[in-house]
């Protein structure tokens, strides 16, 4: 038995280390599906009462319908990608962890935004971490918990040249068990 901040935990170090390995693995689909506009997947990857904090989408503590209609309504029309990388996942208990992931963004709408403090920004490029917390249930880990924590943003001038080439996303259905 482990103990982490004072919890005891039954997980071998090999349970663990496989539940990390998930976790990272619905990170990774919580990135590719907001990427490719998979509204229909993500619900999957969530608890039904998941919170959401530090969206511009939708106000502070919002439910999942709330942040994915946000979402969804503001960036319908968005190239965009998320990149969330060096993970620090710690466990309070075998059914509870936290992590913080560094992540960078970029958001790309096909006019300008009339930004009131950028009018002429056609997008946005940020870097920052998410603070997540994840529950074990019903054989999955799944995201209970988001919190959004922007450290720089950045515009892009309607300058920059528009995406000129066809884009060409992921296929879904391409891994086997999704």
């Amino acid at each position: 038995m482990i103990a982490l901040e004072g919890r005891a935990m039954a997980m071998s170090d090999i349970e663990r280390l496989l539940a990390i390995e998930e976790i990272k693995r619905l990170r990774a689909r919580y990135c590719r599906f907001l990427d490719t506009k998979r509204w229909a997947d993500l619900p999957a990857l969530f608890t039904p009462d998941a919170e959401f904090w530090g969206f511009a989408s939708c106000p502070d503590g919002s439910s999942f319908e709330g942040w994915r209609d946000g979402v969804k309504s503001r960036l319908s029309d968005v190239v965009m990608f998320h990149h969330c990388h060096s993970p620090d996942i710690v466990f309070l208990d075998d059914m509870t962890a936290r992590a913080v992931w560094a992540m960078e963004g970029y958001l790309e709408w096909p006019e300008p935004l009339g930004l009131a403090e950028a009018p002429e920004a056609r997008g946005l490029r940020g870097f920052g971490h998410y603070q997540d917390e994840y529950r074990f249930e019903d054989g999955n880990w799944k995201i209970a918990h988001i919190r959004f924590c922007t450290m720089r943003m950045g515009t892009l001038h309607t300058s920059m040249p528009k995406q000129a080439l066809p884009t060409a996303p992921v296929q879904s259905g391409w891994l086997p068990d999704e």
